[in-house]
């Protein structure tokens, strides 16, 4: 009787472990469907983010409707003096105050409706340029003035019996920088023009951002400053802590027309630790594409490569923790070179601008093509030369 209660038991023990395993493994399956569920959907909104980062980088936008057309007064008018040459419809246009105006310049031409001027806006954003990293402002004046203030307010300690004695006064320095007209010829036939289903606001807008964009960026780098903008490389350079106002300040490589053979990375350091601390946290890299692919090779003691890669879709590449801009308009390397900036180029360089465009439609100038004449008024200037740093490769 005991031997079959004993082998009862054991049978009911053996039950009680095998529903407990089947209950863990259904447990364990719902489990992971659930995280597969979970998994899905956060791959789905991770698609949904990256297609809407994307269209929000883009410098194209999609065809506009036949009925949007009529909505848009100013747009339609505009679209037919672009195609025909018909100005009847801008000249009695009335907008409302804060609408673009539709008068005539004096040297001729009217006004981009809002719509097309901030198509070109956006694609001079999205292009490799000092912009995306300066200050930008509007103005209506034919020049912007930055005062700036670069000397120190004297201070001393003061006792209760004492007397205060002077201290010094700071000078406040006015720079001006004058806006610049920049212009664009783009044409196309009038075959083209006539055919109703070209966008001709999508392909103006693209042509003369593409030639504004490419303008601009080199201007703002290594502009003279006759009938352009100055940049920031036309300025001269002194060893770093020497410099004087109007000068920027270097660090050297160590070697002529290349960084140095031992410790290469030992360059990239100096020249972020010459940058004052209160620059440093707002501070990028610019370089071009060349420098890029050198620079991106380095490692430091640990064999960790200084470079890093954006984590998230449009953030711009990492080298040492600080963004970099990849700008063409940066000279390559080779001896005395200033191939690499680094700074805070929101207080270092400003850009100014005019934020009207103009076109002019000249239809017998290049028959039987038409000719467009854009123009658009745009300035820029270093305006805090302690805020930019260069690496010059040399010895």
């Amino acid at each position: 009787m005991r031997k079959l209660e004993t082998k009862a038991r054991a049978n009911d023990g053996a039950s009680a472990a095998d529903d407990m395993k089947q209950a863990v493994a259904g447990f364990m399956s719902d489990f992971k469907g659930f995280q597969q569920d979970i998994q899905a959907k956060f791959n789905k909104q991770e698609e949904r983010l990256t297609m809407l980062d994307r269209k929000s980088m883009m410098t194209g936008r999609p065809a506009l409707a036949m009925a949007a057309a009529g909505d848009a007064p100013h747009q339609k008018a505009f679209n037919a003096y672009v195609r025909s040459g018909d100005d009847d419809a801008l000249r009695g246009l009335e907008l409302e105050g804060k609408a673009l105006g539709t008068s005539v310049a004096a040297d001729g031409g009217y006004l981009v409706d809002p719509q097309t001027a901030e198509t070109i806006q956006q694609s001079l954003k999205a292009t490799a340029s000092i912009r995306s990293i300066a200050t930008v402002v509007n103005v209506d004046a034919s020049s912007y003035d930055v005062l700036v203030d670069h000397t120190e307010l004297g201070a001393g300690w003061a006792t209760e019996a004492a007397s205060v004695s002077d201290t010094d006064t700071p000078s406040i320095d006015r720079i001006s920088i004058p806006l610049h007209e920049l212009s664009a010829l783009p044409k196309a036939s009038q075959r083209l023009l006539d055919d109703s289903a070209f966008d001709i606001e999508t392909w103006l807008a693209t042509r003369i951002a593409d030639k504004f964009a490419r303008a601009e960026g080199a201007a703002f780098v290594s502009g003279d400053g006759v009938d352009k903008p100055k940049g920031f490389l036309t300025y001269n350079s002194n060893t770093n802590g020497s410099e004087s106002w109007g000068e920027l300040g270097h660090v050297l490589t160590g070697a002529d027309g290349d960084f140095a053979s031992i410790n290469p990375e030992d360059a990239i350091v100096d020249l972020v630790y010459a940058l004052g601390a209160e620059y440093r946290a707002n501070a990028s890299f610019v370089m071009n594409s060349k420098t890029a692919g050198a620079v991106r090779k380095m490692k430091d003691a640990d064999g960790r490569f200084l470079w890093s890669d954006g984590l998230a879709n449009g953030e711009p590449a990492r080298l040492m923790g600080y963004a970099v801009l990849i700008s063409e308009d940066m000279p390559d390397i080779a001896s005395w070179a200033p191939a690499i900036a680094f700074g805070d180029f929101a207080a270092g360089y400003t850009v100014a601008e005019r934020p009207d465009l103009r076109v002019l439609r000249d239809p017998f100038s290049a028959k039987p093509h038409v000719l467009f004449y854009a123009t658009k008024r745009v300035g820029g200037d270093v305006t805090d030369f302690a805020a930019i740093k260069l690496l010059k490769f040399a010895a």
